[in-house]
């Protein structure tokens, strides 16, 4: 009696990190959305404009009718032959400074910090009617870049060449969540104006896609906390634990059975 008691003893001990490996997660995206096979709504979100500010290097050209006229109004590199792109945009960005000024040909010191990309656009083109007769101003972030850390695949800093991006696309870039990544709590970090905002996303959930923190700003970060069983592991993540357990409690069960 006392064989049979060790042995049913031995066998539950072996079971119970099965029982616990089995915990399931919810891996999904949007799970709420249901089975339906199409499922139209309309797009109330719009992303914000991005706000000029401290640090940003900015590509600004000037076109008229008369180019010659306008040509007093470019930055032209000195180095437009270098294969270096990071060197060229540095020489022909304008570099927001810490009061949200830059150093405009002609112009000289002009505030734009604080703007959107539209409001800087319409500034320029009024005070360049004093020397042109139908100036018209492009303006483009050369740093326009986000940062995915945590539980992804390949986190990094991404520059984002078309000014727009959103939560889902900026995991893409990193590769996606690795499985211990927590879906339920995504931390989107932004700084703006002096002010820090922490807002915290469900990917399980379809109420991102109207959320305000849906599309990323200039220089948000990204981060993918790390499950509980990914922080416990050392050497070992714990999935591969349960599976060598696995392997162990049925090896065990054939040999008490055999006995």
């Amino acid at each position: 009696m006392k064989s049979v008691i060790n042995k049913r003893n031995i066998i539950i001990f072996i079971l119970l990190p099965l029982i616990f490996s089995c915990s399931r997660r919810n891996l999904g995206y949007f799970s709420n959305y249901g089975d339906e096979k199409l499922l139209t709504e309309d797009i109330t979100l719009k992303p914000k404009q991005p706000i000029i500010q401290t640090g940003d290097l900015l590509q600004i050209s000037v076109t008229d009718a008369n180019p010659a006229a306008a040509a007093p109004f470019n930055r032209i590199s000195s180095n437009t032959t270098s294969t270096n792109s990071a060197s060229v945009n540095s020489q022909e960005g304008y570099l927001v400074d810490e009061n949200g000024i830059i150093d405009f040909p002609i112009l000289g010191r002009i505030k734009i910090g604080g703007q959107t990309k539209a409001e800087a656009k319409l500034s320029l083109t009024n005070l360049l009617t004093n020397y042109l007769g139908n100036p018209m101003v492009s303006i483009r972030y050369l740093n326009y870049r986000i940062t995915v850390l945590g539980e992804v695949r390949s986190p990094s800093t991404f520059l984002v060449p078309s000014e727009r991006i959103n939560l889902i696309e900026a995991l893409g870039m990193a590769g996606d969540l690795t499985i211990y990544g927590k879906r339920e709590n995504i931390k989107i970090i932004n700084e703006a104006n002096g002010v820090r905002t922490v807002a915290q996303l469900d990917l399980n959930d379809k109420a991102i896609l109207d959320s305000p923190y849906y599309y990323l700003q200039p220089n948000d970060i990204v981060y993918v906390e790390p499950v509980t069983a990914r922080k416990d592991q050392s050497s070992l993540t714990r999935s591969n634990i349960s599976l060598v357990l696995g392997i162990i409690s049925a090896a065990s069960l054939v040999i008490l059975n055999f006995r």
